[in-house]
């Protein structure tokens, strides 16, 4: 896999080792996580709270960063900040201001955190609407106890090649109008792209691909 990473970066002209790999490891056993680690992985991406604290509990010894990258809610922000080393779903304004609201207590004056966009439009998927992103990633880059380090995105299922590069040009332009328009934005992750189209992602610049079943199997 990291071979196909790597030829799809040189492609595009990139340097390979821009390009990193998160393990998606929601649905996988905790056994798994063992297997990542020895793989050279140093995170996972997690969907649920509830998963991820089990795994992180079960497994202390495995020196991994959660990433929490499904939606979440306000109402687990608390136990989620506990929980996760980075949220990579920041998806409303409402949300980040939740998480910065309960970092501090919990000791977390530097949550890392990447702001989620829809690009597509589409009213299954969370993100801030592609329009009103450079706006809503100002208020959110002046709440206290948040880095906000970048930006991610999902690509519609059923995306053919084009829409797939409109989608993930979209969220690379947005992520530079942020950069030259957002005094203390970091600016430097660019997560998009999984097991389907990570290929066409890391052409239109993703820094993080996020890969399930094409790294680590079917589910069971």
């Amino acid at each position: 896999m990291r071979d196909r990473v790597a030829t799809a970066a040189r492609t595009a002209g990139r340097d390979p080792e821009s390009v990193s790999i998160l393990p998606v490891t929601k649905g996988f056993p905790s056994a798994r996580l063992g297997d990542v680690v020895a793989a050279g992985f140093t995170a996972v991406g997690e969907n649920r709270v509830s998963e991820a604290q089990a795994k992180r509990e079960g497994l202390p010894h495995l020196d991994l960063a959660y990433h929490m990258i499904g939606h979440l809610q306000r109402n687990k922000a608390a136990a989620a900040v506990r929980v996760f080393d980075r949220i990579d779903s920041v998806d409303s304004v409402r949300l980040a201001d939740r998480l910065a609201a309960v970092a501090g207590p919990a000791g977390r004056t530097a949550l890392p955190v990447l702001v989620q966009v829809n690009a597509s439009g589409e009213a299954s998927k969370g993100g801030l609407p592609i329009e009103q992103a450079v706006a809503g990633v100002e208020r959110i880059c002046a709440m206290a106890n948040l880095r906000v380090r970048g930006l991610m995105t999902m690509a519609p299922i059923d995306a053919d090649e084009h829409m797939l590069h409109e989608v993930f040009g979209r969220v690379r332009r947005c992520l530079e109008e942020c950069r030259n328009q957002i005094a203390g934005f970091e600016g430097i992750e660019l997560s998009m792209g999984m097991s389907g189209d990570f290929e066409i992602a890391i052409a239109e610049g993703a820094t993080q691909i996020r890969l399930g079943t094409v790294l680590l199997g079917e589910r069971k």
